[in-house]
């Protein structure tokens, strides 16, 4: 008999791995969760439950690990999937937005004409950190005429108040560390 999970289940499938990438960082491992039959399943289920009823049209997940759960996200919406990626991974013309590193800049992109006014999006991740990225996915969504409905993520590493570095208020994190 399978075991059953539960959101609150989840916490203990992530992993921490001390010092990676660098000294003095713990990243969450979401790697023993994916392993794990039918957590990718709750998660997601979790990740959507507040859009349910939302008048969201559009899921959009950021690369790579949000293109993990926004397609399952996406299904559980009977929405259709939009990746945001790194420059240069998309074919046709894209829009492009830029965003400050600690050691440099990096950028994230969608296909032009894929959203326009009157969308309604949904971004998707898997870890809510510093809100860098989720940022600069927020403002390419904005940058369209669509606006952003809502972000949903796995993990929010809340003592790094990316949160407050977006401008959607409605934000549902799973798991809070």
């Amino acid at each position: 008999m399978k075991e059953q999970l539960d959101p609150e289940s989840l916490k203990n499938l992530i992993g921490a791995v001390q010092d990676f990438p660098e000294p003095g960082i713990t990243f969450r491992d979401i790697t023993p969760l994916l392993r794990k039959p039918g957590a990718l399943k709750t998660a997601s289920a979790a990740m959507a439950s507040e859009f349910a009823t939302s008048s969201i049209t559009h899921v959009m997940g950021i690369e790579s690990r949000g293109f993990l759960f926004g397609p399952a996200i996406a299904d559980q919406l009977n929405l259709g999937f939009s990746p945001i990626r790194k420059p240069g991974k998309l074919p046709g013309k894209t829009i492009s937005e830029t965003y400050g590193l600690e050691y440099g800049t990096d950028a994230v992109e969608i296909q032009a004409g894929i959203i326009g006014p009157g969308d309604q999006v949904l971004l998707v991740d898997d870890v809510l950190a510093t809100g860098g990225t989720l940022s600069a996915a927020e403002r390419l969504v904005v940058a369209t005429g669509a606006e952003v409905a809502g972000v949903t993520v796995l993990i929010e590493l809340d003592f790094l108040k990316g949160r407050e570095q977006l401008g959607v208020r409605h934000v549902v994190a799973v798991i809070h560390y």
